[in-house]
């Protein structure tokens, strides 16, 4: 198990940005909806899975270096993007279901998964689901391991949340919110960290069709109360999965204690924190995030599961290990309900 903190200013290490001479958006129609997606590269495949409002746009400078030596498959999960953004289910467990159709639609059996935020919480969920087809786990400030959450996207699971993030999009309270944003930057809060990438996130949102599919994915893992699923009862089934948490050490998102919960309950976890950054770590740092995810690939063995192994950790249940929820009630009280 590795804890390695390093200073770094933020938007240290730039890395090129992805143009069309090293991948393009594509199209996939999968159950009768269309999958955008990009792929660039050859070798062992890595999925890069966005979080709640993003799309495959936020791992710009990060698709070109992994494509040197992998397969990278980048989608814009269904509702987000340039995918579309049906009246569907948009919870955890369906989005892995998608992830494993897409793949399978591009006839990839296997793959490391590299998810963000929400995209974490689907990456677990497709690890816990086909277990044969993840080779490893890399989490980037995670959700569905702890409760706690920022309180403006717990105020967007509530009704009225459509009208909020209209707002948000008028022109006088464009511009209320960018000085507040300012402000937060030059008090140097941890949510001055984040606040002009989550507001890239609302931009993003151009109209009811891609807001109403936005609250669908949030109200799905998040409530009045905060988040609502868990994988921290199931943490036991990644040993032998190689698994590292990537977090910044001032995440107004999701808090960086997570971070410590989570690896403390993965055994053989590893864990990098990158000091002074906040939710968007590989935005904070790309190269250094680079340089640990090709540095974690290159010194793991692909998680390689049989039924005989998933059966018998199943059979022998969850035994905490220090730092871990200890008893069932710990582990409501981590979250109130697990993603099946």
């Amino acid at each position: 198990m590795l804890i390695t903190p390093r200073g770094r200013s933020p938007r240290a290490g730039r890395l090129r940005t992805v143009d069309d001479g090293d991948t393009v958006l594509r199209f996939h129609v999968v159950h009768g909806y269309r999958r955008a997606y990009r792929i660039a590269g050859s070798g062992p495949a890595v999925l890069l899975i966005h979080g709640i409002g993003d799309s495959s746009a936020t791992w710009a400078e990060l698709i070109p270096g992994l494509a040197r030596n992998h397969t990278v498959i980048a989608p814009d999960l269904l509702g987000h993007g340039a995918s579309d953004k049906p009246r569907a289910d948009y919870s955890v467990a369906a989005y892995a279901n998608g992830m494993r159709d897409l793949l399978g639609v591009l006839n990839i059996e296997r793959a490391t998964l590299i998810g963000h935020s929400f995209g974490g919480g689907v990456a677990m969920q497709f690890a816990y689901q086909f277990p044969e087809r993840t080779e490893r786990l890399v989490l980037a400030s995670t959700g569905g391991v702890g409760r706690e959450v920022n309180p403006v996207l717990r105020a967007v699971s509530l009704p009225g949340a459509d009208l909020m993030l209209s707002a948000l999009k008028l022109p006088t309270m464009r511009l209320q919110t960018r000085l507040f944003v300012e402000l937060m930057r030059m008090l140097d809060t941890d949510l001055g960290q984040d606040a002009p990438d989550l507001l890239n996130l609302v931009d993003a949102l151009p109209d009811a069709t891609a807001r109403s599919a936005f609250i669908r994915t949030l109200r799905a893992v998040v409530d009045g109360r905060g988040q609502v699923v868990t994988m921290l009862d199931r943490c036991y089934l990644v040993r032998g999965m190689p698994t590292m948490l990537l977090w910044g050490s001032r995440d107004s998102v999701v808090p960086v204690q997570h971070a410590h919960n989570a690896h403390a309950a993965m055994p053989g976890s590893r864990l990098e924190i990158f000091e002074g950054a906040g939710h968007f770590p590989f935005h904070s740092d790309p190269r250094r995030f680079l340089e640990l995810v090709e540095d974690f690939i290159a010194t793991t063995h692909p998680g390689n599961w049989s039924i005989e192994q998933w059966r018998d950790l199943l059979r022998r249940g969850h035994h905490p290990e220090v730092g871990q929820p200890s008893t069932e009630h710990e582990v409501r009280e981590a979250s109130e309900r697990s993603a099946t």
